[in-house]
């Protein structure tokens, strides 16, 4: 086939989805208005001030699929020939994407809970994987049967990262453009002829839709959108992993989408260190940020878009350096996503980073192993005179001043150093006439194990004082933490 039949299919495509993304966007836009698809200001996450269309990537979808019919319907011979031997990726991709555009629709118009769309997600992933998109490879370790586990992962948090950073005008449309862009210049730098087939018309609609999505947006892409753009990027990327060689495999791909994956990834881990539900909605994300520290929504586009030029262009330079340059690539690229998520100022990377810097964090998991420890100990202990021993030891490397315990035949006592002027007292009654006593002193990372430690040995001690008792009995504290004077 001429090279120059490829080219001009190529450039038609990309010309056909722009000129009908550019024209059927505002009929939608019309249409949406009138049926009330519309998303409505909150004055919280949604700042935009009046109510804007919410399904906009009907728009794109129409585009993508209708830029194929003019060059099959063309005299020309040579240009349907182009588009017919190369149409088999998105042939096989159609229902997968099929699958995750009417998930996402649906989500738009009804409001789907977040496992009802994870689950359509995951649907059209696992079609996606049975027509042949799949990571097979990290680097020279096979996958075997990771793979699809691995696969089915990286394209559902694929969409998900796309959908998670549409809050904000054209964001998610520019970052989808740069994305496909570099995609598209790798499948022409690799001959990869279907690639290139499926990325041109995507980059076309992009193009279009961005005109009317960018600040102040008159439409949005919605769910419907969002997470179709999300889910072709995730499946181009595995397709171009697999055209590469062994050593790029999905690194560049991964860095083509590193500002929505990098979003996904901080919001899940904040969430999680601040115990929020991970589907749960918040002003935590990049954009977010940006808009906190001062920057306008025009600005703060402009500065996310140049971040995921810069990721697309070293995505390029690391898949075609690979051989004598690849590893300092990815090392500078791994170096500015740092700096940028330290100028977000991100509280909870800040204080982990003091936590790190103190020895907090190691303290906190020699506290934890300790713990284990004794409750190991303490399990197989038979007798309270088995139990001692191991409770010292404990009580020792967790900063415990002293610790008594009394039962009706024993007493024991230990002091692993001079009590301060001011100390805590803390007595657990056991039985009426026994109890175990810590005394510590409160000053920050010294009790960080504290509360811990008495949960252990409340779990063991009254079982091994009164054999007779109810496992699950409730101990009763008494003499409540005060302060003491030396030796009391």
């Amino acid at each position: 086939m001429p090279q120059g039949a490829k080219v001009t299919t190529l450039l038609s495509l990309g010309l056909y989805s722009f000129l009908i993304a550019f024209v059927l966007t505002p009929l939608l836009r019309i249409i949406c208005h009138r049926l009330g698809l519309v998303d409505r200001p909150d004055g919280d996450r949604k700042i935009h001030t009046k109510p804007i269309p919410r399904v906009g990537g009907i728009a794109i979808v129409a585009a993508y699929c209708g830029a194929f019919l003019p060059i099959l319907l063309s005299h020309s011979v040579e240009q349907r020939a182009a588009l017919s031997d190369n149409l088999h990726l998105i042939a096989a991709l159609a229902p997968a994407a099929g699958i995750v555009f009417l998930t996402g629709l649906v989500d738009d118009i009804l409001h789907l809970k977040p496992w009802q769309k994870l689950l359509g997600q995951f649907a059209a992933a696992g079609v996606a994987y049975w027509a042949g998109v799949r990571i097979e490879s990290i680097g020279s370790f096979e996958l075997s049967y990771l793979s699809a586990p691995l696969t089915l992962v990286w394209i559902v948090g694929c969409s998900n990262a796309f959908n998670l950073i549409d809050g904000l005008d054209g964001l998610a449309v520019g970052a989808g453009l740069c994305a496909t862009a570099a995609m598209a210049a790798a499948a022409l730098m690799t001959d990869n002829a279907p690639l290139l087939m499926a990325t041109a018309p995507l980059l076309g609609g992009l193009v279009a839709f961005l005109c009317y999505n960018f600040n102040p947006a008159s439409i949005f892409l919605g769910d419907c959108g969002s997470l179709l753009i999300g889910f072709c990027l995730g499946c181009f990327g595995v397709v171009w992993g697999q055209k590469t060689t062994t050593a790029v495999g999905m690194t560049a791909p991964l860095m083509a989408l590193a500002l929505p994956v990098l979003d996904a990834g901080l919001a899940i881990t904040r969430r999680y260190l601040r115990r929020q539900p991970i589907f749960s909605a918040d002003r935590g994300h990049i954009h977010h940020k940006l808009l906190a520290l001062g920057c306008g929504p025009r600005h703060a586009a402009l500065i996310l878009y140049g971040v995921c030029g810069i990721s697309a262009a070293l995505s390029l330079l690391q898949g075609a350096l690979y051989r004598s340059m690849g590893s300092a690539v990815v090392l500078v690229f791994c170096v500015l996503v740092f700096i940028g998520v330290r100028r977000l100022r991100y509280v909870e990377f800040a204080v982990i980073q003091k936590m790190v810097a103190k020895g907090e964090l190691r303290q906190i998991l020699t506290s934890r192993i300790r713990l284990q420890v004794l409750d190991d100990a303490l399990a197989k202990a038979v007798t309270i005179h088995d139990c001692w021993s191991p409770i010292c030891d404990a009580s020792r490397d967790l900063g415990v001043i002293e610790v008594t315990l009394k039962t009706d035949n024993d007493y024991f006592c230990e002091r692993f150093g001079v009590r301060p002027e001011q100390s805590l007292d803390l007595q657990l009654s056991l039985t009426p006439s026994s109890y175990l006593r810590l005394n510590y002193y409160r000053s920050g990372s010294q009790t960080i194990a504290i509360d811990p430690l008495i949960e252990v040995l409340e779990r063991h001690l009254r079982l091994k004082v009164d054999p007779q008792c109810e496992s699950d009995a409730t101990w009763r504290m008494s003499g409540m933490a005060h302060m003491g004077a030396a030796g009391a």
